[in-house]
């Protein structure tokens, strides 16, 4: 059988509970479609009174499903509809383009694959929002690039970028990458903010506090 994760969200507080009618329709909707596929739900996550605006990066329930499947290898998302994924077009297209980038499909509870859609609108909105985060992500290291080049200029003497985790601490690079190995048992990997937890038991942390998820990732890349 597929192993599949599922995503729950409600966007008002009065929505909130397991007997309450917008998260029981949504459990059901799942449900039924991953009996019907063969698919097995090895767990839920649940974001509640979130808003289907709210970033993607602000959900305790979405984080926590991204660190599972970064550990587990499980590689379907099951969701009720597109919009509780996601209601407005700059969260949606953010997780799923956080969701194709790590090889993960989600479907929704009448099997449309919202990561590879076949309506086209929908598949270039996708596409339009991979080009504009490289063009983002472009724009910026012109952009500190060029300050740095200005501020040379105004010194008389090279100014380099902060040096990356690897030379300021090896040590804990190292550290890190040996933690993100595959147990060879469980053939699993521990999540990124289980690394950052095991770091500072080791000593490595940020201002006494674990390093935040996306540290780490640049870690162990």
């Amino acid at each position: 059988m597929t192993k599949a994760v599922s995503y729950f969200r409600t966007s008002s507080a009065a929505n909130v509970g397991e007997d309450k009618d917008s998260l029981k329709r949504q459990r059901a909707a799942v449900e039924e479609y991953a009996a019907a596929n063969g698919i097995e739900i090895v767990q839920s996550y649940f974001d509640a009174a979130v808003s289907g605006a709210d970033h993607i990066q602000d959900r305790k329930g979405f984080a926590e499903m991204l660190d599972r499947i970064e550990a587990n290898g499980v590689r379907t998302v099951l969701v009720e509809h597109q919009d509780r994924f996601a209601r407005d077009m700059e969260p949606a297209v953010l997780g799923l383009m956080l969701m194709k980038a790590r090889g993960v499909t989600v479907l929704d509870g009448r099997g449309n694959n919202l990561t590879s859609p076949e309506d086209p609108m929908q598949q270039a909105m996708i596409q339009i929002g991979f080009v504009f985060s490289q063009l983002e992500k472009t724009r910026l290291v012109t952009k500190l690039r060029g300050a740095r080049d200005r501020k040379s200029e105004a010194l008389g003497k090279r100014v380099e970028g902060r040096k990356g985790y690897a030379v300021m601490n090896p040590d804990m690079v190292s550290a890190a990458r040996k933690l993100r190995r595959k147990n060879p048992k469980s053939g699993k990997r521990r999540s990124l903010r289980k690394i950052a937890d095991e770091l500072l038991t080791l000593g490595y942390s940020h201002n006494g506090k674990p390093y935040n998820p996306k540290c780490i990732q640049s870690m162990v890349a």
